[in-house]
């Protein structure tokens, strides 16, 4: 049986969160720790903090949302760069997990109170890839129905302001970084086969406005 990328990264992750949900140690040898990155170079924690969650609810909703958008984008990549879209698709998803975390890095980098976990600025860019490549599809915001093109300026600034107030426990930085890296790694990589993505998306909104 073949397997998907979207569906294989599902897989992994689900069985890892599973385990660190009931050790401790995994969660700390895996988890986001600034610090560990500065004073012990342990650079994996930016890939290996997107295979753990806080919690069930945490788990289900990214895996939920990734699976609903992943096998769109990773279809839509082999479409444009042939059998090896869908290792340029993993490949937007990996480094979305260091690119997303880059900032927080920066501003916690020798905070020892400071922890992060989960998928999310991951799971953000696969969402904004598939908004870019089908800008007029739709979305549902908490039950809300909206455009594609009306959500991702909106989910931008929602996420901008909230990283801006700070507090909770919600990593909003990872999820406007890696929103945005989405929107501009299939950008990039659609130009670089000659598919002019923004003018194909600006096209698209015009006629549906």
């Amino acid at each position: 049986m073949h397997l998907s990328i979207t569906t294989t990264i599902i897989i992994i992750t689900v069985l890892v969160s599973l385990g660190g949900f009931n050790n401790h140690k995994i969660m700390e040898d895996l988890i986001f720790y600034p610090p560990a990155v500065t004073k012990q170079n342990q650079w994996y924690r930016f890939f290996t903090c997107g295979l753990i969650h806080a919690d069930y609810m945490h788990l289900i909703f990214n895996m939920l949302v990734l699976y609903s958008f992943g096998d769109k984008v990773e279809d839509a990549f082999v479409q444009l760069f042939g059998p090896v879209g869908k290792w340029i698709y993993l490949g937007m998803y990996i480094s979305a997990l260091l690119v997303s975390l880059l900032p927080t890095y920066f501003k916690n980098r020798n905070n020892y109170n400071y922890r992060s976990l989960g998928a999310s600025g991951a799971v953000s860019a696969v969402i904004f890839s598939a908004l870019i490549l089908e800008p007029t599809g739709g979305i549902y915001f908490y039950f809300i129905p909206m455009r594609n093109f009306v959500f991702a300026p909106l989910y931008l600034l929602f996420s901008a302001l909230m990283d801006r107030r700070g507090g909770g426990n919600i990593n909003h930085s990872a999820h406007l970084w890696g929103s945005v890296y989405g929107l501009a790694f299939t950008i990039i990589a659609c130009y670089l086969v000659g598919f002019p993505i923004v003018q194909y998306a600006i096209q698209q909104i015009r006629q549906a406005v």
